[in-house]
């Protein structure tokens, strides 16, 4: 469910009592590097770098990784490791 912050910015999702943003981003977050290397795009970098001067934590999950996940276990695993490594 889509969030946007008091500063207008809109998040994938949000838990705002602790104030933690989950992105989930796509093809269009991201430059082609080298070879295969995917690179955060600056307007990606841009908004990750406001929220955080905000205070939020930011979780990014980029679609790569995602879409490599084989069932909602995994998922489900990938997504706890993720929140629980972006907390404070």
């Amino acid at each position: 469910v889509e969030f946007v912050t008091e500063e207008g910015l809109s998040l994938d999702m949000a838990q705002p009592e602790t104030m933690t943003a989950i992105e989930v981003d796509g093809p269009t977050h991201y430059l082609q590097g080298k070879g295969k290397q995917r690179i955060e795009n600056g307007r990606t970098k841009f908004k990750s770098r406001i929220l955080r001067q905000l205070e939020w934590t930011v979780i990014h999950v980029p679609y790569f990784e995602w879409d490599a996940l084989i069932d909602f276990a995994v998922q489900d695993a990938y997504l706890r490791s993720k929140i629980n490594s972006g907390k404070k």
